[in-house]
């Protein structure tokens, strides 16, 4: 019998507790190989960024046909739309509720992003081959081409074979992530924490943090509510049996962390919403790459958190750019491992956060500790946008298709992987 392979979220929890133990009780030169290895891991991640960015976003926006014409266009701009409010959302919520406990008595000698208590021992230089805005550039501008060339008689075999070339180096990339820098993650959660329980800064963010996942997990609920009212409100319609369909695919996304695992449910749960056939087959598989709601609602409170837990500028004219080129970055970062927080690691710096410090390397262990539940608002937030889509098509030009029947009474099997 094959023994069941331990999931990534218990090993960061493991990583977590051995970290605060071992750093509670290690001599200062044991914490310099910690602090070493750190620094190692977060240069490689701070190399492999970039090219994670061009394969994934070129990849996602080459798959994109251009024949899809109105129906992709609206879908890519509701899907935004929803992104951008979400995180407006979470920043507005985090301003107003976070004080409450994140004040000068919970932060006072609480670690500092841009200063360390042990030196690593030695450094590699190694240093990305572009800088993100270069890779995000050229990723859209790749992206873009290849699918204007898949859009084209003519050129549709050229815009193939670059698809296929960029598919691949997604591929590649991908395989980088899963065999390298996933299973260095529970390591490199253990190294940070482990620095941060020898100064004595582990209990104060801790007891800090329980309470943002809380607000956190109530903020991905309240979207949800929001997203299938405004479905609703277009469809003038109950948007609770919406809501009451989507717990298959809510468990399905909660118990893989995967949106491509669920689009088969989901797709399911837009037929049993009275969605067309052809919206929902287009609009569903492509909103589990773009339309990231719950991942923007983590890091956006994350990130304020943090900000505010080291006293630093936190105004809307700060995070808000950070907002929006994150919800363009984290085009098919579902694809990752992680994908959100990594696509979110190199924009770091537009609010102040080190990317490759370790106040990010703190981010990433909050934000894969609750993944799955950030993935599982994703997705259900895609039939959302799938009942919004099928009911204005036709005011955009968009063919009606064959309904199915609204509301069948047959059971949706949710397949839990994880």
């Amino acid at each position: 019998m094959e023994k069941k392979k331990l999931g990534l979220v218990p090993k960061l929890i493991i990583g977590i507790i051995s970290g605060i133990v071992l750093g509670s009780f290690v001599s200062e030169s044991i914490m310099g190989i910690f602090v070493t290895f750190s620094s190692f891991v977060s240069a490689y991640i701070s190399f492999i960024i970039p090219l994670m960015i061009v394969a994934f976003v070129t990849a996602g926006i080459g798959e994109l046909k251009s024949g899809a014409g109105k129906l992709l266009g609206l879908t890519l701009s509701l899907a935004y739309s929803f992104t951008l409010i979400s995180g407006t959302f979470s920043y507005t919520v985090s301003r107003l509720i976070f004080p409450t406990f994140i004040n000068e008595a919970a932060t006072a000698a609480i670690m500092n992003g841009n200063t360390e208590t042990v030196a690593p021992l030695f450094t590699i230089p190694l240093e990305p081959l572009l800088d993100v805005t270069s890779a995000l550039v050229f990723a859209f501008m790749m992206g873009l081409g290849i699918s204007a060339l898949r859009g084209n008689e003519k050129t549709s075999k050229i815009g193939d074979m670059m698809g296929d070339f960029f598919n691949g180096f997604q591929y590649i990339i991908q395989m980088a992530l899963e065999k390298t820098i996933i299973p260095l993650l529970p390591y490199y959660i253990a190294a940070t924490f482990s620095l941060m329980s020898y100064t004595g800064e582990v209990w104060r963010v801790l007891s800090i943090f329980w309470r943002v996942y809380l607000i956190i997990f109530a903020m991905h609920f309240l979207i949800l509510i929001f997203q299938f009212g405004v479905a609703g409100a277009v469809t003038k319609t109950n948007p609770f049996p919406y809501l009451k369909n989507q717990i298959p695919g809510w468990l399905t996304a909660a118990g893989t962390q995967s949106s491509a695992t669920t689009i088969p449910i989901n797709v399911k749960v837009a037929e049993k919403n009275g969605v067309s056939k052809s919206i929902r087959e287009f609009v569903v598989p492509l909103g589990a790459t773009i339309h990231l709601s719950g991942s923007m609602v983590s890091l956006v409170a994350f990130s304020t958190a943090i900000l505010m837990m080291n006293n630093m500028e936190i105004g809307f004219t700060i995070i808000a750019p950070f907002i929006m080129i994150l919800g363009i970055s984290m085009v098919a970062a579902p694809g990752a491992p992680g994908g959100a927080v990594m696509s979110a690691l190199p924009f770091l710096p537009l609010i102040g956060i080190a990317s490759n410090g370790p106040l990010a390397s703190l981010m990433i262990a909050l934000y894969l500790t609750q993944d799955s539940f950030g993935t599982a608002c994703n997705v259900s937030g895609d039939n959302a946008i799938a009942l919004i889509i099928d009911k204005i098509k036709g005011r955009f030009g968009i063919a009606e298709e064959e309904e199915s029947e609204v509301f069948v009474e047959q059971p949706i099997v949710a397949q839990n992987e994880a």
